[in-house]
């Protein structure tokens, strides 16, 4: 999950954040497909909550922007049917490679797949969709609004968006102490005016207006409580470590010693959320809808 550029800028570029957010999911895709499984326990239950508010089902036409893996693109396909049809789209060919993989496994012809920046979806040529779906996505492009607008723009009238993002840093402290300690081991500024990044739109305020600002209507937002539950404190780390290529770039100034000692600390800090031999980590994803 790109979150920081190496660059010591002082103003926020962002051709130099997408492609340093590109080579971080073509780094992490393997790692973040093999956690799959992992991943529809955790946020399953939300990503059905975004089907349910954008009206998914039977026969419906769904473009799934940002579609990593595909985890949420599968969901999808079970919910229209081998009559309907979804685009999953995604900037990263090696992630959507996967997802395309994972398609032809689980036996759903209905997906199809394109290498698309989510900020040129105007250009698709493609039928309308009913809905266009995008979990974990928009957070992290530089130009939310024109991600938002070309989504409208691929949209039957009175078709529904519906997007997944991180709640507050407050609410979501299995990802926010690791960037915290991170940040201050790595002596990094704070993130610049204008830089996407996990928590950019944890405020439903926020969240609400850039909709609206975007050319929607009818919104909505659901706030979902999406704990981590693992093994351990042990397992999270390791799943951060794997598959949240930022946390690397934003170590790669330290030595091999001193980037061993911030996971050291990172590890300690998320023991607190250990109980009863288990691990349960914080996490809340806000669900928007809204229509065209």
């Amino acid at each position: 999950m790109p979150l920081t550029q190496s660059q010591p800028l002082t103003a926020f570029d962002p051709a130099i954040f997408k492609a340093t957010t590109l080579q971080q999911w073509d780094n992490a895709a393997a790692a973040w497909n093999q956690w799959g499984a992992f991943l529809t326990r955790w946020l399953g239950p939300a990503t059905e909550t975004m089907l349910d508010m954008t009206h998914v089902s039977k026969n419906s036409r769904v473009l799934d922007v940002a579609a990593g893996a595909g985890e949420q693109t599968l969901a999808t396909a079970r919910r229209v049917g081998p009559d309907g049809y979804v685009l999953a789209t995604d900037f990263s060919p090696k992630i959507l490679a996967l997802a395309a993989e994972n398609a032809v496994r689980a036996g759903h012809s209905q997906i199809e797949f394109k290498v698309v920046d989510g900020e040129k979806l105007g250009e698709l040529e493609t039928e309308p969709f009913d809905a266009v779906i995008s979990r974990v996505g928009l957070i992290y492009f530089p130009d939310q609004v024109k991600a938002l607008k070309g989504m409208h723009s691929r949209l039957k009238p009175g078709g529904y968006v519906g997007a997944m993002v991180y709640g507050s840093a407050e609410a979501n402290p299995f990802f926010s102490l690791p960037v915290g300690i991170i940040r201050r081991r790595a002596a990094l500024p704070p993130p610049l005016p204008g830089q996407p990044g996990p928590f950019s739109l944890g405020n439903p305020d926020v969240l609400s207006a850039l909709f609206r600002e975007s050319g929607f209507r009818d919104v909505e937002i659901e706030r979902v409580a999406a704990p981590l539950k693992m093994t351990s404190a042990h397992e999270c780390l390791q799943f951060e470590k794997e598959s949240f290529g930022a946390l690397h770039q934003m170590l790669s100034a330290l030595s091999p010693v001193e980037q061993a000692d911030a996971w050291a600390e990172i590890e300690e800090s998320l023991g607190q959320f250990e109980r009863n031999g288990a691990f349960e980590g914080p996490c809340e994803m806000l669900v928007a809808a809204a229509r065209k």
